[in-house]
C-alpha cells in the first residue's frame, strides 16, 4: 500500500527534525564540501556527524562522492536549498509578527 503524501511529508520533516542535520543541509547549500569542512564548520565529533550524515542520505536529501581519500557531500537537488530558504522567510515572517507583538505591548505599558 503506496504512503500517503502526508506521511512522507511528516517523515521529511522529521529527517529535518535535528539541529545538526539542518545545519549540515544549511552549509551544503552554499556548496558541496568534504567531511572535514564539515566537521570544522559544525564542530562536533566524527562519529556524530557521520550519524547525521547517514540519516540525510538514507532520506535521499543529501549524497556522497568519493574523490581520492576524500568523501564531498552534496544536497540531492536544488529543492532543499528551496526547502531551506522558505523555512527562512517563514521564521522571519513570525519573528517580525513578534517584535511588532512586543512593541505593541512595550507602548501600551502604564509608566
Amino acid at each position: 500500500m503506496p504512503v500517503p503524501l502526508y506521511q512522507a511529508k511528516a517523515e521529511l520533516f522529521k529527517t529535518l527534525g535535528h539541529p545538526m542535520r539542518v545545519r549540515i543541509v544549511e552549509l551544503l547549500c552554499d556548496r558541496p564540501r568534504p567531511v572535514r569542512d564539515l566537521l570544522a564548520a559544525i564542530e562536533t565529533e566524527a562519529p556524530q556527524l557521520s550519524q547525521q550524515l547517514a540519516v540525510l542520505r538514507r532520506a535521499g536529501l543529501v549524497t556522497a562522492r568519493r574523490e581520492g581519500a576524500t568523501v564531498v557531500y552534496e544536497l540531492a537537488g536544488a529543492d532543499v536549498s528551496e526547502l531551506m530558504r522558505a523555512a527562512r522567510r517563514i521564521i522571519t515572517d513570525l519573528l517580525a509578527d513578534q517584535g511588532e507583538l512586543l512593541a505593541e505591548l512595550t507602548a501600551d505599558r502604564p509608566a
